[in-house]
């Protein structure tokens, strides 16, 4: 296997940031052979997955978790990550589903997980969403007075039998199902530890709601789930003091008895990086150049565990004299102002840990009041529930430069395909020689998407979008050995949020391919592309006219050998 040293020397950041590589990434860029016939397969760009690191990283919590005596059940957000291998992956390890909309519902249904092991807080949840939620009984999270009027309709129209009115009883068959499992979303109390948030409503709304007769008798209440913006331990620990209160207040109405819960949502932090003093030295860098092109520099986002004032940095430091950088560092040199932090310390584990042990009343912690209540804990973590799972693989098209005489290199991919809702990825690609051949000294001689090498240069990664700032990455990076046409851009550990949550189709540009290693966390060892086929079927007949739509027909070519095509690529993104 190639040393992580020899793999990042071709591509590094101006000031670099390492990702932190899993080793079957360091094996599959270790082999320039696999990658190019992976890109030359499945096209480029393609996101390669093994979810081999998904069990571990669920375990971290779950062992302070048992050790604190909490009971915790952790539901994957599916939103991460759309692939079905993802899903196959989390039901081997024990793990529930976060869904969040019908498509993604009927999937993680059809791919045997159980209803009891579902959890449906979608945002918007049309009457198809809370159809299937409630024909299948998943937990159903309520967020609102008007989706609790939808799910009671719904609810009628699944029973056949009206919900009661206040003060009289329902008319229900003597054989009927027991009531819908669900939660309802607390929005819990704005201050200057939580922000304020679109999702869900206060303790007083919902508690007035149950008084007065409104949320009927079809609907059971077993729990409280709630969603904040950020990924401080404290803000998180205080909004689960309110929601143990309102649980308490449910208790005394009848509610959430045996096997109440607690949903504290998602954004259990991860890190990118493993490398601190290079995230202290990227920010320097970057605030001294906001500072050198006056007001209106980055701005930090919540919790990026990024010092609030800029270390120094040493001799090392990116022209530690004091004077801004001759190059900018990133595009244009404009700052970076909402980022995710790329680098933290406490995650998961030590996150939890901290959480359940902040008093969230007078000597009593997060986790006593868990224990002396015996209410579960859930939760719904993405990004780190993916931490280590995939990377994206793009194909080095040309080499060209702005008007200005800006390096460009043109991949064959577009910004939507690593993004969220950060304004940049702040983590180094890797650059895969693939496409060098040594007697390639001009077009003529090289093979087919063959070239000589660059000399060394520093210039940013461009997209397939007719738009000027189309950039892959804002940040400017060096090339020491050069770029050929026909090499290989890897962008490392993208499997959570990245790949998916942003990407688009315009252009009508197909969206890129999702394959998985076969044993990298049993791609191959559950059916296969079976349970994939079939729930491509089911998606294109649930929901009627807002179906997803299965690829027609099939491809005679064979997978590259090691690796699987995820089932999700035979469901078209669109309605019928």
């Amino acid at each position: 296997m190639t040393e992580e040293p020899t793999l990042r020397e071709a591509c590094q950041g101006t000031p670099p940031l390492s990702a932190r590589l899993e080793p079957w990434m360091q094996e599959l860029l270790a082999d320039p052979a696999t990658c190019s016939s992976l890109l030359e397969r499945y096209g480029s760009p393609l996101n390669v997955h093994d979810f081999s690191a998904l069990p571990r990283n669920a375990a971290e919590l779950t062992e302070v978790a048992e050790a604190s005596g909490v009971e915790l059940r952790i539901f994957v957000a599916r939103k991460a990550n759309k692939t079905l291998g993802m899903v196959r992956a989390a039901h081997r390890a024990g793990l529930g589903v976060d869904v969040g909309s019908e498509r993604e519902l009927a999937q993680v249904l059809e791919a045997g997980v159980p209803p009891h092991d579902v959890v449906v807080t979608a945002a918007i949840k049309p009457d198809p969403v809370l159809r299937l939620a409630l024909k299948s009984r998943s937990l159903l999270v309520l967020d609102n007075l008007d989706e609790v009027a939808a799910s009671r309709r719904v609810a009628e129209q699944v029973t056949g039998a009206p919900s009661a009115e206040p003060g009289r009883p329902a008319d229900r068959a003597s054989d009927a199902p027991g009531p819908f499992p669900v939660a309802l979303r607390l929005a819990p109390k704005p201050s200057d530890l939580i922000p304020p948030t679109r999702f869900g409503e206060s303790a007083r709304t919902w508690l007035e709601l149950i008084d007065s007769g409104g949320l009927g008798d079809l609907l059971r209440v077993d729990g409280v789930h709630f969603h904040l913006h950020g990924y401080d331990p404290i803000a998180r620990a205080t909004a689960l003091g309110e929601a143990l209160e309102l649980i308490d207040a449910l208790r005394e109405r009848g509610l959430a008895q045996d096997g109440a819960f607690v949903d504290i949502g998602g954004g259990i932090p991860m890190s990118y990086l493993d490398d601190a003093g290079q995230w202290d030295t990227f920010w320097h860098a970057h605030d001294r150049q906001a500072s050198a092109s006056g007001p209106g520099g980055g701005d930090r986002a919540a919790d990026d565990d990024r010092p609030a004032t800029a270390p120094d940095a040493g001799e090392d430091a990116p022209d530690a004299g004091g004077d801004a950088p001759a190059a900018p560092l990133t595009w244009r040199g404009e700052p970076l102002r909402q980022v995710y932090p790329y680098h933290q310390q406490v995650i998961r584990g030590p996150w939890l840990k901290r959480l359940l042990g902040h008093e969230i009343r007078p000597g009593t912690a997060a986790g006593q009041a868990l224990r002396e209540r015996e209410v579960q804990l859930r939760c719904e973590p993405g990004r780190s529930m993916m931490d280590g799972c995939g990377m994206t693989l793009a194909r080095v098209i040309q080499r060209t430069s702005a008007s200005d005489g800006v390096p460009l290199v043109g991949l064959e991919m577009n910004r939507t395909q690593c993004r969220s809702t950060s304004d940049d990825f702040l983590v180094d690609p890797i650059l895969v020689r693939t496409g060098t051949r040594d007697d390639a000294t001009d077009p003529s001689v090289a093979g087919a998407g063959q070239s000589r090498a660059s000399e060394r240069f520093e210039g940013f990664l461009v997209g397939a979008y007719c738009i000027e700032a189309e950039l892959i990455l804002r940040r400017r990076l060096a090339f020491p050995q050069g770029v050929a046409v026909g090499d290989v851009i890897a962008l490392p550990n993208t499997a959570g949020y990245l790949m998916h949550i942003l990407e688009s189709a315009s252009h009508q540009i197909p969206l890129a391919s999702n394959v998985e290693r076969v044993g990298g966390g049993e791609a191959g060892g559950s059916g296969g592309d079976r349970p994939s086929a079939e729930v491509a079927d089911r998606s294109s007949t649930v929901g009627a006219d807002r179906s997803s739509t299965a690829v027609e027909g099939s491809d005679p070519r064979p997978d590259v050998p090691g690796f699987k095509r995820d089932g999700i690529d035979r469901v078209l993104p669109i309605r019928a």
